[in-house]
């Protein structure tokens, strides 16, 4: 390629020129090369020329002579690909000592997982940044650039799992760590079947979130997919989160574990009921819990999507300000009252969009709608469902439906709802005939043991639990019976939950 000679002193006449591309400007007298010039510079890739400018004035020039283009050009040799290059000789090596049965590799294999999974993060990365490296430098050349072999990645053996994750794929949380470079690590909040979450604090802005990180595994990775985009949804379409949705502030990729961003809040319902001793809210917080979370289920629906897990666990408190009353002597019978009854409704893993597959078994089994147990296809009114039962136990203190058995669950809801009706009944044997006797639900059978006969016969009606003692109460219960019905097509929906008049009932504060 043509290179300008750099020289000491050049002077003021002259122009260097490769000899490819020589053109000197046209003149009376033309131009030409010096009769007799010396060969000066000869052999040495440059020639001195004589020309004449425009006008007529004898110049000098330099003219250079064209290379060859090398048919390689050296890449400068990176520490990443130096590192890359060592990674695939120590694998070359490890695989050969195995083919050797060297006892060396053995005990190798058996070291700590830790290490192995250090050692494979660190191949890893170097092969990543030795393929960058030679991409950027086959763009600056237009000679081909031979990259550097990627090294063999070396398999960790069946079972084991990285040092940062728990065997069931859980992060491994400890408090001080940095996560995503910007978040550091204050506590644990909470852990589920997705993962866990914890509370965090950014690292410049000193801001405390909370953070939801999804379990190493396939399929709670490819379900966050599906919660970022519901997040994304009530986000573009509720702003200044009227609605009282969680919403998500960023996500990002640590250590194959997504991590999801949202405002810190207090704790949960269901929190704050374990720690009260489980003793029920003042009818007023009832309300007022009822209005907000219809109002945020509401809203999902109006965008096509179905929670299907409402539950106390999944509504949080903005604060969790109380105010103590009973006396404060030893055992004596407290109560917390909340200060602020503000919540929001959390958890979009497993909302669906109406139009998109349904999952045939959804919802937390206390709170699962019949129409699920059944088989039978759900929608919209399963949410309502939930809320009739979580405003039940936020009344009694006590889930309504405490089972893990399908029929016994059935046979529970006759005797807290009344009878199925026989529509019901005839559609559900169409899916599970398995629940079903003649036109009645199968229980108790001679299966069942006297323990759940015996559990299932104390129960209460719904017009046991809540005593129409009051004209809210008598509201309430109605609102209920409404929310409970067995039939979804005759469910009240939330809509006509917010219209309903114990919603606009007035109900005082509770007494401190």
């Amino acid at each position: 390629m043509p290179r300008t000679m750099q020289t000491a002193r050049r002077p003021a006449n002259y122009v260097a020129t490769p000899t490819s591309t020589v053109q000197t400007v046209s003149s009376t007298s033309g131009s030409r090369r010096k009769s007799g010039a010396s060969a000066s510079g000869k052999g040495m890739g440059w020639t001195m020329e004589q020309t004449y400018d425009s006008t007529g004035a004898r110049k000098e020039i330099i003219v250079i002579e064209d290379s060859n283009t090398p048919d390689h050009i050296p890449r400068k040799r990176t520490r990443a690909m130096a590192a890359a290059e060592a990674a695939a000789e120590e694998a070359d090596k490890q695989t050969s000592s195995k083919v050797n049965g060297s006892v060396a590799s053995s005990v190798a294999a058996g070291g700590s997982g830790k290490k192995r999974k250090i050692a494979e993060s660190s191949e890893t990365a170097a092969s990543k940044k030795a393929k960058a490296k030679a991409a950027t430098s086959q763009s600056s050349y237009a000679a081909p650039v031979v990259q550097a072999k990627a090294p063999a990645p070396v398999q960790a053996p069946a079972g084991t799992h990285p040092p940062w994750d728990d065997a069931e794929g859980h992060y491994i949380v400890k408090p001080d760590d940095v996560i995503g470079g910007r978040y550091k690590i204050v506590r644990l909040l909470g852990q589920g079947t997705f993962g866990k979450v914890v509370e965090a604090r950014h690292i410049e802005s000193r801001r405390k979130v909370a953070i939801k990180i999804i379990r190493a595994v396939q399929k709670y990775r490819d379900a966050s997919k599906i919660e970022i985009r519901v997040l994304e949804t009530l986000r573009k379409h509720d702003a200044r989160n009227d609605n009282k949705c969680i919403h998500l502030e960023e996500y990002f990729d640590f250590r194959s574990h997504p991590c999801l961003v949202s405002e810190l809040y207090g704790m949960s319902v269901f929190d704050f009921l374990k720690q009260n001793g489980f003793q029920p809210f003042p009818e007023k917080h009832i309300q007022d819990f009822a209005k907000s979370l219809l109002r945020s289920v509401q809203f999902l629906h109006q965008l096509k999507l179905v929670h299907t897990d409402l539950k106390p666990e999944n509504i949080l408190l903005v604060g969790n300000d109380a105010i103590q009353i009973g006396d404060r002597t030893k055992n004596a019978k407290t109560k917390r009252i909340l200060r602020n009854t503000d919540i929001r409704l959390i958890d979009f893993g497993s909302a669906t969009f109406e139009d998109e597959y349904h999952s045939s078994v959804v919802s937390t089994r206390h709170y699962r709608a019949p129409e699920i147990i059944l088989g039978m296809n759900w929608s919209y009114p399963c949410d309502i469902y939930s809320i009739g039962c979580i405003l039940v136990e936020f009344f009694t203190g006590d889930a309504l439906f405490q089972t893990h058995d399908n029929l016994e669950h059935l046979a529970m809801m006759e005797v807290v709802m009344g009878k199925m009706s026989t529509r019901m009944v005839d559609k559900g044997k169409q899916k599970k005939p398995e629940f079903f006797r003649g036109n009645k639900v199968d229980y108790p059978n001679p299966s069942v043991s006297k323990s759940s006969r015996r559990f299932v016969k104390g129960l209460k009606s719904l017009k046991d639990i809540i005593a129409p003692n009051s004209q809210h109460n008598k509201l309430f219960l109605d609102l209920i019976v409404r929310m409970l019905d067995f039939d979804p097509e005759m469910r009240i929906t939330v809509s006509q939950a917010l219209n309903h008049p114990y919603i606009r009932a007035h109900i005082p504060d509770p007494e401190p």
